[in-house]
Order: structure tokens, then C-alpha cells, then sequence
């Protein structure tokens, strides 16, 4: 399963108590496995303070969004379907580290964290959630539909995502515009058949898409070993090159998702990587999480594997921050998502004539038909 990360940092000098803060630190990256890809990939990164203090606050508000989620949905102020991102927070965090916001991102339904990382509020974020006209969407989207214009979802089908996502990148080679376009998925739905269309069509235009396995090992209820004849999903591409990387470190998954973008943009096409990762509530809300895999075994992976205690870690061994300056930084990010719960507990509701808007472009004053014969509705701003 998952190694444990153990940090390694070139530093010197007095103890951290006696000396100013450094501004940098040099870290060992763990391996990685490559599937037919020739590319050279760092063996260190450096980390700085200002990157450092970033990654800590991205991740430490994911969870604190997600464990508000959690909470919203337990009291009913939440329906539907509610997937949770908590413990695969290095993912967003150091994939969006390792490119840029011009870049396009599309994904599945656990969407909260890189709606964050593209740039949404906390308070538009759980918004959405409650159903309320402060939301991303209007309250219209809800969990698995979140967008920004190079977010594109947040998508409900499993798998469908990943086809959508080779047209993105499509659309950035024929533009010509240097941007590639992530497509994430997770491990279950990496059996789906429109997924090897699209490793296949990607591959023949030489397309800049990364597929992207996010791999938390459970499919719902069912272990990946389990469930795939071929669980090293890197390799599913076949003639397309594939990389793993370890997704509970946010530098490594920086590092080797800037080298292999860097790759596709000059033009080599289409790579499939696998990031290993865990999930520490259920698949959705109504899964316990607790019939295919024992509490010990969450319990180990948030005491050896936790990516925020990682770059915590980094930064105090690195020298980068103090143990009481990131206290400081997680209380600041409490006090963030706790107002912006009460602000999705307040926002109100839509108004009845909102369900006949943002449904087609340039369609303001057009007369648009309810759910039967006898209701309308006029689009407007």
C-alpha cells in the first residue's frame, strides 16, 4: 500500500531555537515508477518558506472545509450525495504547484479541493453545498458540479469526465496555446471502456492531456486489488508513458507533475499517471467507510501518512516555520471556514424564477418551458 514518507533535509548550523528562520530547504523526493517514459525526474526539491506556509494553509483549509462538509451534512443542512476529499489534500495542493492557473483541470464528483486550488471561496464553497444563492453555482450545482472558467467540474457520471478531458486538451493543441488540460479520475473508474478510448484518441493527435489516477485503493466499497486484474494503473495506457507518484507528498507531487507537463507541452503527447493516495471517510456520505477496511488501518494512514503532518514536518525539520507559527495558520483557517459555515447556514435561498436561468447563452427574455405544459419561465440575467 502506501509507503510511509520520511523526509530527508540538507541543513546545518545551531538549532532553530538559536538561528533566524531559513528561507529554503533542500529535500530528498521519494521514487517514482515510470511505464515505458524516457524523462529525467529530480531525485531533490527545494521547498521554500513562502511555498512552504502555502501548502500547509491550502491543505489545513481542504480539511477544515471537508470536516465542515461532513458535520453540514450530518445535521441535514447537506442532501444528496457528499464525497469528501479529506487525506488526498497533497493532490490538488501539489499538482496546482506544479502548473498553472491557465491550465484546465476537469474531475469527478470529490471536486471540493480543487475548487478551493482554482480559486473559489470557503464561503462559496459550503454554500454550494447548502443549496443557497451564495454558492459557486447559485446553490444550483451543489456537491459534484463546481466550476470556474478552467475548472471544468466537478462531473457526476463516473468516468465521463475523462473523455471531456481529452477534448480540452484537444482544444489546447489546436489552439495552439501551450496549456495542457488534467483529467482526474479514481481508481474505480479506471475499468471504464470510454477511459482507453480516450488513452487512445489522446495518444493519435498527441494531445497534451494527463490522465490522472488518483488512487485512494477503494472504488466504493472495494479494494483495487480487488477489483482490477491490473491494479498498477500507470501502465493502462500502454503505448502512452505512465508515471506513480506518492500523493501524500505535496513536493513530490509538485515536482513530477511540473517535469511530465513540461514534457507534454512540447508537443510529446499524452501521459497516464497514477497518484497514490487514501481517503479517510467513506466513498460518499451514506458509506461508513468501515465494512471493507478496518479502523486500524485509517488510523495508521493519518499517523504515518497524513500530508499535512508531512509538510508540517518539512517545515519545522527544514527549519521553514516553527511548530506555534503553523498553530497560528490553522487557527486562522478554523476561524475562516467557521464563518464561512455560518454564511452558508444564512445565505438565502434562490428565488422560484433562478431555475430558468444560466441554462443557455444569449437567451435573456427567451420564454423557456417548465417541467410541464402548463409552466414557464423567462430567461433573464
Amino acid at each position: 500500500m502506501l509507503r510511509q514518507l520520511v523526509p530527508r533535509v540538507a541543513k546545518g548550523g545551531s538549532s532553530i531555537a538559536t538561528r533566524t528562520l531559513a528561507s529554503e530547504a533542500t529535500f530528498d523526493l521519494p521514487t517514482c515508477e515510470l511505464h515505458k517514459f524516457d524523462i529525467d525526474l529530480p531525485k531533490t526539491a527545494t521547498l521554500t518558506r513562502e511555498e512552504g506556509l502555502k501548502y500547509f494553509k491550502d491543505m489545513s483549509m481542504i480539511r477544515k472545509i471537508e470536516t465542515s462538509a461532513n458535520s453540514l451534512y450530518k445535521s441535514k443542512e447537506i442532501r444528496g450525495f457528499l464525497h469528501l476529499y479529506s487525506g488526498q489534500e497533497a493532490v490538488c495542493v501539489g499538482m496546482e504547484a506544479g502548473i498553472t492557473l491557465e491550465d484546465s483541470i476537469i474531475t469527478a464528483y470529490r471536486d471540493h479541493g480543487w475548487a478551493y486550488t482554482r480559486g473559489l471561496s470557503p464561503d462559496s464553497i459550503l454554500a454550494e453545498l447548502t443549496g443557497r444563492s451564495g454558492g459557486c453555482q447559485k446553490g444550483k450545482g451543489g456537491s459534484m458540479h463546481m466550476y470556474t472558467e478552467t475548472l471544468f467540474g466537478g462531473n457526476g457520471i463516473v468516468g465521463a469526465q475523462v473523455p471531456v478531458g481529452a477534448g480540452i486538451a484537444f482544444g489546447h493543441k489546436f489552439k495552439n496555446d501551450g496549456k495542457v488540460c488534467i483529467a482526474l479520475y479514481g481508481d474505480g473508474a479506471a475499468n471504464q471502456g470510454q477511459v482507453f478510448e480516450a488513452y487512445n484518441l489522446a495518444a493519435l493527435f498527441k494531445v497534451p492531456c494527463l490522465f490522472t489516477c488518483e488512487n485512494n485503493h477503494y472504488g466504493m466499497g472495494t479494494s483495487d486489488v480487488r477489483a482490477a486484474a491490473n491494479p498498477h494503473y500507470y501502465t493502462r495506457g500502454d503505448a502512452v508513458p505512465g508515471i506513480k507518484m506518492d500523493g501524500m507528498n505535496v513536493l513530490a507531487v509538485r515536482e513530477f507533475t511540473k517535469h511530465v507537463t513540461d514534457w507534454m507541452r512540447a508537443g510529446n503527447g499524452p501521459v497516464v499517471a497514477e497518484v497514490e493516495t487514501y481517503r479517510y471517510y467513506g466513498h460518499s456520505m451514506s458509506d461508513p467507510g468501515t465494512s471493507y477496511r478496518t479502523r486500524d488501518e485509517v488510523q495508521e494512514v493519518r499517523k504515518t501518512k497524513d500530508p499535512i503532518t508531512l509538510v508540517k514536518s518539512m517545515m519545522i525539520e527544514g527549519e521553514l516555520a516553527t511548530e506555534a507559527e503553523l498553530k497560528e495558520i490553522d487557527g486562522e483557517c478554523r476561524k475562516v471556514v467557521d464563518e464561512a459555515t455560518k454564511f452558508a447556514r444564512e445565505s438565502p435561498e434562490l428565488d422560484t424564477h433562478e431555475m430558468f436561468n444560466t441554462i443557455y447563452t444569449d437567451m435573456d427574455g427567451t420564454r423557456i418551458r417548465g417541467s410541464d405544459s402548463m409552466t414557464y419561465g423567462i430567461h433573464s440575467p
